[in-house]
């Protein structure tokens, strides 16, 4: 039987509910109503004669059967990005929706003023920025590029991804002068112990603390009284004084100038960053990939400078 154009509509709807995880937010993506998005799934599955999702009132998840057809339907979708990034590459200027994603404090403080220089310069661009300090499937998440900070070293990226070094970065330990005034200053890494810690959260029940100092590293367990898996959240608690917590700089450049946040262990150097630009590395990366990555290039050249 041969394919059909509803057939391949169905395929890259099937395609971006699974990216999406829910119908909600596919049919948002996809200019759809949900009852729409719902109906035809439902005739996709019924047509095929199997079940392609299991629902339930907080998730999907695919069968064997639909992981093996999402499968298939995502190298078809890719290939029509693909298409489409070629055509608008070769058509002129950058054009379409960029999906960006981006941690929390990075994507707040320094992507969102970049992107709005960014439309000025492309306005035929829309941007969808989302911030997220979760682990991202770059691949099939449907982004058209994530910025992630790691720590400074070769980024271990899988062979699909183009990867871009955009700046570099370190961690800083600080608090609120105020904290300072209830707790001694530590001198030494070590007197972390005897403080109240914010720490990112962690899969591991224990998190060491690593400073270094004349090339010899110190490891501190250090105890922790808050923990929170968005560095966001970590950064407003170090400054309403809840605690000495380790931050990259470029979230707290500007509490540390003004005083509100002082810096502790100066002469221990606690571990360098670097901010990636990831995109997938396919024929036809779109073209306002390709703009977006280069702007934040040139204008992180010198190195993050102050949120603005």
């Amino acid at each position: 039987m041969a394919l059909q154009v509803d057939d391949v509509v169905s395929m890259v709807l099937f395609a971006r509910v699974v990216e999406e995880r829910s119908f909600t937010a596919a049919a948002e993506r996809l200019g759809m109503r949900k009852s729409t998005v719902s109906r035809r799934l439902a005739a996709l599955e019924e047509d095929l004669g199997v079940r392609l999702l299991h629902r339930t009132t907080r998730r999907l998840s695919l069968t064997d059967a639909g992981l093996a057809y999402y499968q298939r339907c995502a190298r078809v979708t890719a290939e029509a990005d693909a298409a489409a990034a070629l055509a608008q590459g070769l058509g002129g200027a950058p054009r379409g929706t960029l999906r960006v994603n981006a941690p929390s404090v990075l994507g707040a403080r320094y992507l969102a003023p970049a992107v709005g220089a960014f439309l000025q310069e492309f306005p035929q661009v829309q941007v969808e920025l989302s911030v997220d300090d979760a682990p991202v499937d770059v691949l099939h998440g449907g982004y058209d590029v994530v910025v992630r900070v790691a720590r400074k070293g070769p980024l271990q990226a899988e062979a699909s991804l183009a990867a871009r070094r955009l700046a570099m970065d370190r961690l800083v330990a600080c608090a609120t002068p105020g904290y300072f005034q209830k707790h001694a200053r530590p001198e030494v890494p070590e007197d972390l112990t005897q403080h109240h810690c914010l720490r990112y959260a962690q899969n591991a029940p224990h998190q060491e603390w690593r400073f270094v100092r004349d090339g010899e590293p110190a490891y501190v367990p250090v105890p922790s009284s808050f923990s929170s898996n968005n560095g966001e959240v970590l950064r407003m608690a170090a400054l309403a004084g809840m605690g000495l917590a380790v931050l990259p700089h470029f979230g707290v450049v500007d509490a540390l100038e003004s005083g509100a946040l002082e810096e502790v262990l100066p002469d221990y150097r606690i571990d360098e960053l670097a901010v990636w630009a990831l995109t997938p590395e396919r024929q036809g990366t779109p073209a306002r990939a390709r703009a977006f990555v280069d702007f934040l290039a040139a204008r992180f050249r010198k190195g993050l400078g102050r949120p603005l």
